[in-house]
């Protein structure tokens, strides 16, 4: 290995033991030869030292990292520190990765200088029927491919699942890693990044099982709920509708049901002003919420006279909102978007 690799992979552990040998099976088993492998054990009780000190002495790639336990923030920011490549890989223990995974994803930087992080498709590694929500979740995901969707739909979710991305660590210096905070942090990170115009891209094919594990943050933190996730997406909503709105700060909400409003409320705090609510449930139109209408959306005002952000989030119905706003005329990304 080059005492300078081109890719570091950024691989946080924590009671990984079990299973943490078939991540790092896959990631030495990759077609292209010029990484290293950072992991850093985050404080294990279980064996996951033990499993480390044996990779590391079979292959001198695998680099490990020991420190207090301190959480996910605390490992990813330790396994940064260590690596010395100028493109940054993630990946959990938890997940495969596929052979040509790390050959593509570097390639495809060294092939567009323009592009700051690059993702792929996933596949889902778990129970659809019992876990129905994650993997609708991977399915949305894995829609959103071009850089112009990632970059419309982001405010939907997360359209780039954590341990899929590689990106320039010159992004990282200039703008910043992950934050500690009651929030996710790959999303606040995938968000500032964009709100400074980092391009991101996704490759159309998957290199990635991400398995579902009961253990996932994702299911057992707090700072990964559904609240966590738009109150950090309001902050850099309101600032893309603060550049990009021509009626700013106004703006029409499509949804006017309890859960709609709560999460369209959180704009409210970084001075998004709602003028009226859409919906097209009778038992809705006509109250006054707030001092706002709820209308009918056919009552919406044309494309020219506002901005219609959509928090319309039931299976299909963001699809409907979206076939009905194009038909009055409403332009994704100019004057309307969805953010649920």
């Amino acid at each position: 290995m080059p005492s300078t690799p081109l890719v570091s992979v950024i691989l946080p552990a924590y009671n990984a033991g079990a299973r943490l040998f078939c991540a790092l099976d896959s990631l030495l088993a990759q077609d292209m030869d010029d990484f290293e492998v950072v992991v850093v054990d985050d404080g294990s009780s279980d064996d996951t030292r033990m499993v480390l000190a044996r990779y590391a002495w079979q292959d001198r790639r695998v680099r490990p990292v020991y420190t207090p336990h301190g959480g996910i923030v605390s490992a990813l920011s330790a396994g940064l520190e260590e690596a010395r490549a100028p493109l940054v890989a993630r990946m959990d223990a938890d997940d495969v990765s596929r052979p040509e995974r790390l050959g593509l994803q570097a390639g495809y930087l060294e092939a567009h200088p323009e592009t700051g992080v690059i993702s792929c498709l996933v596949e889902y590694g778990g129970d659809r029927r019992a876990n129905e929500g994650y993997a609708t979740y991977v399915d949305w995901a894995n829609s959103v491919i071009d850089r112009r969707d990632i970059r419309m739909q982001r405010f939907v979710e997360s359209p780039l699942p954590h341990p899929s991305v590689m990106f320039r660590r010159d992004v990282l210096e200039r703008l910043g890693g992950y934050r500690q905070g009651d929030f996710p942090e790959d999303y606040e990170l995938w968000l500032r990044w964009m709100d400074q115009g980092v391009v991101v891209d996704k490759l159309p094919e998957t290199l990635l099982r991400w398995n579902d594990s009961p253990r996932r943050l994702s299911r057992t933190d707090p700072r990964y709920d559904v609240d966590a996730f738009y109150a950090v997406k309001a902050q850099y909503l309101a600032a893309w509708l603060e550049r990009r709105n021509p009626h700013h700060p106004g703006v029409v909400v499509a949804g006017a049901g309890r859960t709609a409003r709560k999460r369209a409320e959180m704009l409210v705090e970084h001075g998004v002003r709602i003028t009226a609510y859409l919906d097209v449930d009778p038992d809705k139109i006509g109250h006054v919420v707030h001092g706002r209408p709820v209308l009918h959306r056919d009552q919406a005002p044309g494309p020219d006279d506002c901005f219609v952000l959509s928090f319309v989030a039931s299976r299909g119905a963001r699809e409907d909102i979206g076939a009905f706003l194009a038909s009055r005329g409403f332009e994704l990304g100019k004057n309307w978007l969805p953010a649920a």
